[in-house]
């Protein structure tokens, strides 16, 4: 190691959020380091910041300008928000992709359903094997989480060992995964580890994690004890606990359904890596609807309050030719993400409205965290027995409160945000540089920054309506007939009982007139007096200020 070099992090998603995960390392000479990307994941978005987004990425500007750097990406775990920009994002980095197989198979699912070669994506197996990337050996070194095949990363360099633990909790019997093995992660740290890059997620929760496998028997007994149909919605990517759901249905006599394509799929590659095993045998839907009621149970996608998923669809009606009937059941098998209660509140309402009875998890009885909980955390502090934690995959709560947490016990800690370079060769870690960093979106098929103002000028659209308005203008520079107008989102009528149209439409015919000719030869300062006489005239009317388009034509 040359004294000059220096082993550095740099989150660009995930720090100071839950979700979006992208953690670069780097090892080398000051602005010449050789990097590594620790997953690329996706946000959702939703209608109050982002309406008609698809996706939001991390903004990899950075790394984009610096991928003759980057030697490899490593992917921890096939959630959404680790591997869902692998897609629409590779393309810009150009390196190869490691993961383990379950992960792999949904990389190059993802990269195949993106118009991108999934031959860059590389199967791997879990420590001991090594993967060398530049100045770095890497390896998967299996954890337990709520879905199979996750794992933390064993990242040595000429300036130490760095763990990454990627999304996990303390699982001794999680019912389908590995199990968290203490004794494997204290045989890599013993011989010392400069950084644990630790999960913050459940910081605030103060008792200790359960395992996946005290749901099992509660979730049965509830599916035992139902009259009507059963539906139960989790976590789509949550194998173990889609397998405890479909046991309870057939020990419970029930034909099993499942409905949602991101179900079935998981399910399908579960299968098709060994991991799964023997899954209860499903029926397709169009077979369900001719089981009797009371001998059915579905398990559908949208634990979350999607909009177009199928517990949603089933809440407004009809879905698949199925319905739900009052006297059913509705499990809730999941933890409400915060920022979707309202989603999934509506959907509750709804299947109320219907006479269903609804559990969720206000008990704590059907459904337990994929994340460490506060004494597991310290527990994985003591094991690892770094010289520094760094807080990541949290809210700035959560990093603040993980960094006085591992402060507390006497180990040097610091919150890095996305952005936050962080020399971390020596005893504590110091900010080296601020990156530019922020979020991307799919919109449709485009890809834009969020600076571009386009989603700006969407919610302005979606909170004060729009006026199209239209004017000609002749060759002497005379208006030419009465101005028109249309409008979107907005009232038919206002304070004067009349229509709006005619109201504004009035008002800018008398504009018109009193414009003088310099005026009216100049189609900005006309445009410009259009839209401040329609502001003004919709405001008087209905006390908003809208958006305004104004079209001038003029005649040759």
């Amino acid at each position: 190691m040359k004294k000059s070099d220096r082993l550095i992090y740099l989150p660009l998603g995930g720090a100071g959020e839950i979700g979006m995960n992208a953690y670069v390392y780097g090892y080398g000479a000051p602005g010449k380091e050789r990097l590594i990307l620790v997953d690329i994941g996706v946000t959702f978005p939703d209608m109050d910041t982002t309406p008609g987004v698809n996706l939001i990425f991390p903004d990899i500007a950075w790394l984009e300008t610096n991928k003759h750097r980057l030697d490899a990406i490593f992917i921890t775990h096939a959630h959404e928000d680790h591997v869902g920009g692998i897609g629409y994002l590779w393309d810009r980095l150009g390196a190869p992709v490691y993961a383990r197989s379950f992960t792999a198979n949904h990389a190059r699912r993802k990269m195949e359903d993106a118009g991108q070669s999934a031959a860059v994506i590389n199967t791997v197996s879990a420590y001991p094997e090594t993967i060398s990337a530049g100045p770095f050996t890497v390896s998967f070194l299996p954890v337990s989480h709520s879905i199979p095949e996750s794992s933390g990363l064993v990242i040595d360099s000429p300036a130490g060992r760095v763990l990454h633990t990627g999304d996990f909790k303390l699982d001794e019997t999680p019912v389908l995964g590995e199990p968290f093995d203490e004794a494997l992660w204290r045989e890599v740290s013993k011989n010392g580890v400069k950084a644990l890059v630790c999960d913050s997620t459940n910081v605030f929760s103060r008792h200790a994690g359960r395992s996946e496998a005290s749901v099992k028997p509660e979730i049965t007994k509830l599916v035992a004890g139902a009259k009507g149909m059963v539906v139960a919605t989790t976590f789509a990517s949550n194998i173990a606990r889609l397998k405890t759901l479909a046991d309870a249905g057939v020990a419970a006599g029930r034909s099993v359904c499942l409905l949602g394509r991101a179900m079935q799929r998981m399910v399908a590659a579960g299968e098709e890596t060994g991991i799964l095993g023997k899954f209860p045998q499903t029926i397709a839907p169009e077979d369900a609807r001719d089981v009797p009621h009371d001998q059915l149970m579905l398990i559908v996608t949208g634990s979350q309050g999607e909009r177009c998923a199928a517990s949603a669809q089933l809440s407004r009606g009809k879905y698949r030719g199925l319905r739900m009937n009052e006297g059913d059941l509705f499990l809730f098998s999941s933890k409400t993400i915060p920022g979707n209660e309202r989603g999934v509140i509506r959907i509750m309402n709804a299947y109320s409205e219907m006479g269903v009875d609804i559990v969720d998890d206000c008990d704590g009885l059907y459904h337990v965290s994929g994340h460490a909980n506060r004494p597991d955390l310290l527990r994985m502090h003591d094991i690892v027995n770094a010289e520094m934690v760094i807080p990541m995959h949290g809210e700035h709560r959560h990093l603040r409160e993980h960094a006085h947490l591992a402060a507390d016990k006497g180990r040097a800690s610091m919150v890095l945000v996305n952005g936050s370079m962080a020399d971390i060769t020596g005893v504590e870690p110091h900010v080296v540089e601020h990156v530019e960093t922020g979020r991307t979106y799919l919109d449709g098929s485009v890809q834009y920054g969020a600076l571009d103002g386009i989603i700006r000028d969407r919610i302005r659209l979606a909170l004060n309506g729009h006026v199209l308005a239209t004017v000609i203008i002749d060759e002497d520079d005379e208006p030419l007939g009465d101005p028109w107008i249309e409008v979107m989102g907005l009232p038919e009528t206002g304070g004067s009982n009349a229509p709006l149209v005619d109201v504004v439409e009035a008002d800018l015919g008398q504009l018109l007139m009193r414009m003088n000719d310099k005026t009216l030869s100049d189609d900005d300062k006309v445009e410009e007096a259009i839209k401040r006489e329609v502001r003004r005239s919709v405001q008087a009317e209905i006390g908003k200020k809208p958006e305004v388009t104004v079209i001038t034509s003029r005649l040759a």
